[in-house]
């Protein structure tokens, strides 16, 4: 059986957040309602006194757990590197904006940090003695188009191959598994008077790994509007494809000691409870036999028009679905 547990980023329910239909309490209360055994929130997003955790914040999380029995388990944070108008900011300043993430996440009961790929390699191995402080793991986010592969990725993993620090390591995300064009991109194309056809030829381009440069050339011959030029972009960009992910999935093999947290991506599930892009039947038992045991978090990417309440229930009822089918 699969010791790892599900829940959800309360990013998900960003849609229903930003217009005042929930607000943090009731995302609190609807992710435990859902089925999330513990969730990540996202600082920038909901924390009101960011970047620091008032004493009155704490108390209400702490009152939010005992209320719901769920609990925040990652702490989202937020790398901005410019903030200032005349220069980036250095790796000093950086490094002190992650310590302070760790301060945060720590007042919160939080027990992982998802940092972002501007806080370099080294900068993560000198944070590494500050999460062991305070007992925090520390995961850059492998985000579409880095798989466990790419050269930005593989410089995180010879850092800390040298550091050698268990607190330091990554959070993947599922998108880079993905295996199908993005449903709510393409509906989104279709509605705004792109043609199938000429979808259905960007996504052959792509799975036969065409350049980019080449793939914009022969659309624009067919269809040079801003949608079109728009979703050839997202393919090739944050919402990429390959005709299958054995790879990349192999790569997850070889980083699992290292992965704290997971996102579980979802762009669209069906009723029928199956991701339209992601093939989660085939990356489930891989993180299954890995022995991992923490947590992975639904997290609606809140394209098109669907409800956040139900993307997130019916992706936590899909790895429930698939673990069942596959006694993992």
């Amino acid at each position: 059986m699969a010791k790892f547990k599900v829940g959800c980023t309360l990013f998900s329910f960003t849609n229903e957040y930003v217009r005042g239909q929930l607000s943090l309490e009731d995302c609190i209360r609807t992710a435990a309602q859902v089925g999330a055994e513990g969730y990540e929130i996202v600082a920038t997003q909901m924390i009101p006194s960011y970047p620091y955790v008032s004493d009155s914040f704490a108390g209400f999380i702490r009152e939010c757990s005992a209320k719901y029995g769920i609990w925040p388990v990652c702490y989202a944070a937020n790398m901005d590197r410019g903030m200032r108008r005349d220069r980036d900011l250095t790796e000093d300043e950086m490094l002190g904006m992650a310590i302070n993430d760790l301060k945060s996440a720590h007042k919160l009961g939080c027990t992982t940090v998802r940092q972002q790929f501007l806080l370099s390699p080294n900068a993560m191995v000198r944070l590494a003695p500050y999460a062991e402080e305070y007992g925090i793991r520390v995961g850059i986010e492998i985000h579409n188009p880095e798989t466990p592969f790419t050269p930005m990725i593989e410089a995180y993993r010879e850092a800390y191959d040298k550091c050698n620090s268990p607190y330091i390591g990554f959070v993947p995300d599922f998108g880079i598994f993905a295996t199908k064009p993005n449903k709510p991109y393409w509906d989104q194309a279709l509605e705004a008077g792109v043609k199938e056809s000429t979808l259905q030829m960007m996504a052959e381009m792509k799975y036969d790994e065409v350049p980019q440069k080449e793939a914009i050339e022969r659309v624009l011959k067919i269809d040079p509007s801003p949608a079109a030029m728009s979703v050839l972009t997202q393919m090739y960009g944050f919402v990429q494809f390959k005709k299958d992910c054995r790879k990349e999935l192999e790569g997850l093999k070889e980083i699992m000691p290292r992965c704290f947290e997971m996102h579980g991506k979802c762009h669209y599930i069906g009723e029928d409870l199956k991701e339209a892009s992601i093939p989660y039947d085939e990356i489930l038992p891989v993180v299954a036999e890995s022995g991992y045991d923490g947590f992975i978090m639904t997290e609606f990417e809140c394209a098109g028009d669907y409800s956040g309440i139900e993307m997130v229930k019916r992706h936590i009822a899909m790895e429930r679905r698939i673990i069942k089918e596959k006694t993992l």
